[in-house]
């Protein structure tokens, strides 16, 4: 308490309701193949439309489209979904070059940043627009300029906008004139909209002028405003300062508005983007995307889905991503196969190939055959995006404790059939290894039947709903935890740390995830050989409750005379 000068009254607030709100995490995160969209970057997506606004559609390539099914597995249970495009460093942006119109195959090097600006004498310098992302889609855009009033009257794409470019307001200001023009972006072969020369985005009276500003202060240089805004282009630096097809006045096209006039010549531009090249990853490019996902300080994800990922890149996500971060689990799927050997080659993927020891992991038994609606056929997709699915909607309708096996939480979406179909003696061979069968039952649907991670040996830990029970309590207590950081290690700091955590366990044992608990910390794990070196511990102990696996049901028969009563004992200590 201050001490006051003179007499008076000293009002003091001191709060002793904090507590541990729960901090269960249902993102999930995934790497995979796509043939548009940032490289390299994690991508938050809440829906299919959005998967497609920002990663395109699934073209004919299998692994592409394999990897954009996962994707759509997981949202048809959740909608948090975090997404890396990986590809790789060989893949090519398309682009126009500088001085032709209709351009053909230019070279450019991969653009990864999407935030960056590009300017001359970077990645596509000498070109005078590149598609934003790389890729052989990108071959299907095209860049319609208009760059007069002289040239509107002409231009195809002039009903388009509301009048013809002139001179701008700003520029007409500072002793500019014919600055404007407008650009239109299209997809010139259909390749995204499935239409040919569909319009995908207009850019009205933007400026010519390197400093031109809008009426709400932002820049209407044209550069300026495709590099921040278009979701389908770069401007590179071959237009301005010039010749594009050789009649078109660039001059001063770059310079302030106040150098007077800007070329404005009669020909419009058409600018067919060329040379992009599609290249598969290796499984470097891959563990390189799911490395971003590694710090659990900048990223928050509970579920991590390999999707199509070769072996090497499942063992890396195992040891190298979950097993660091140590809140998450990872999902993986056995490779593809189809004969009546899947149970033993899934059994040699499990034991040899990916040859793994964790709690963090969990695998399922296959894959599922569904359909294509882009492209008008059936496919074969893991079944670990599925999983996941089952996972999140499993934390968002009960909680994280509980199984997602079952017919009440398990049951698979989307599945025409399945790869393998473990009957009762192959799921046994599975199960022992750790890896949850996916099941067809005839009129019952396409079951989770499992509910392992991949430890083996005897422990709580070898069942989902306990790791995921032990994630979601030390997320939430260790967040809460951090309100000790800095204090004094005294009988204060600890009751109020017991205080905050008591209340958690007894909310979460009210909702059937801990049979009973003991929280300690007191002056019997904090000594003070542990005060005097900074230290606070707080002991939990958990008892968690367990899901069913094994049900033994026995039916009975009983004479007409006999009591229910009589029997139910001596038939009890028989079994």
């Amino acid at each position: 308490m201050a001490t006051l000068v003179s007499p008076g009254i000293q009002i003091q607030e001191i709060d002793l309701t904090a507590s541990a709100p729960s901090t269960t995490a249902t993102k999930a995160g995934f790497a995979g193949e796509f043939q548009w969209g940032p490289i390299e970057q994690i991508t938050p997506i809440t829906s299919e439309t959005a998967l497609v606004s920002t990663f395109g559609k699934p073209r004919n390539d299998a692994n592409a489209a394999a990897s954009y099914l996962t994707a759509t597995s997981f949202l048809a249970y959740s909608n948090d979904l975090l997404v890396v495009r990986t590809t790789s460093s060989t893949s090519v942006n398309a682009g126009a070059a500088a001085n032709t119109v209709n351009a053909a195959a230019y070279t450019a090097t991969l653009v990864k940043n999407d935030d960056s600006y590009i300017n001359a004498g970077e990645t596509i310098a000498n070109t005078s627009f590149a598609a934003r992302y790389a890729g052989s889609i990108g071959n299907s855009l095209a860049v319609g300029v208009c760059p007069s009033s002289s040239a509107f009257s002409t231009w195809q794409f002039a009903s388009y906008f509301d009048g013809a470019p002139g001179t701008s307001p700003y520029a007409l200001e500072r002793g500019g004139s014919a600055d404007e023009m407008h650009i239109v972006v299209y997809d010139e072969n259909g390749l995204f909209t499935g239409t040919a020369n569909t319009i995908l985005e207009r850019y009205p009276f933007v400026s010519k002028a390197s400093d031109a500003k809008s009426d709400d202060g932002s820049t209407n240089y044209f550069k300026d405003v495709i590099t921040r805004t278009s979701n389908y282009i770069y401007y590179g630096s071959g237009i301005a300062n010039g010749s594009v097809s050789g009649t078109t006045d660039t001059t001063n096209w770059g310079s302030q508005a106040s150098v007077g006039a800007f070329g404005a010549g009669s020909a419009n531009v058409v600018a067919s983007l060329a040379g992009g090249v599609d290249a598969a990853p290796v499984n470097g490019d891959a563990n390189a995307a799911y490395a971003l996902y590694i710090s659990p300080e900048f990223v928050d994800i509970s579920m991590l889905m390999a999707g199509i990922a070769a072996v090497p890149t499942q063992k890396y996500i195992i040891n190298n991503v979950v097993g660091v971060r140590k809140d998450a689990v990872a999902l993986v799927s056995p490779p593809l196969v189809t004969t009546q050997t899947s149970a033993s080659a899934i059994a040699t993927w499990r034991s040899s190939t990916l040859g793994i020891e964790s709690s963090y992991a969990i695998a399922d038994s296959g894959w599922k055959y569904m359909y294509d609606k882009y492209n008008d056929k059936y496919r074969w997709v893991p079944l670990n995006g599925d999983i996941t699915g089952l996972l999140a909607r499993t934390d968002q309708q009960r909680d994280p404790w509980f199984s997602p096996a079952g017919y009440t939480r398990g049951v698979i979406k989307n599945c025409v059939k399945l790869a393998f179909n473990p009957i009762s003696t192959e799921r046994d061979t599975l199960y022992k290894l750790g890896v949850n069968p996916v099941v067809t039952f005839p009129g019952e649907g396409t079951i989770l039947y499992g509910d392992k991670t991949l430890l083996s040996k005897p422990s709580a830990w070898d069942r989902i709903n306990v790791r995921r029970l032990f994630l979601a309590l030390e997320r939430t207590i260790s967040r809460a935890a951090k309100s000790a950081m800095f204090e004094f290690n005294d009988d204060v700091t600890r009751s109020q740390f017991v205080n905050m955590v008591e209340p958690y366990l007894r909310y979460v044992q009210g909702r059937r995830g801990v049979t009973d608990y003991r929280v300690i910390c007191d002056t019997t794990n904090n000594t003070q050989e542990v005060v005097d070196r900074n230290e606070f511990v707080g002991d939990i102990f958990i008892k968690p409750s367990k899901s069913i696996n094994f049900v033994r049901l026995n039916f009975v028969a009983v004479r007409s005379g006999v009591s229910f009563e009589e029997v139910a004992g001596s038939v009890v200590n028989k079994l």
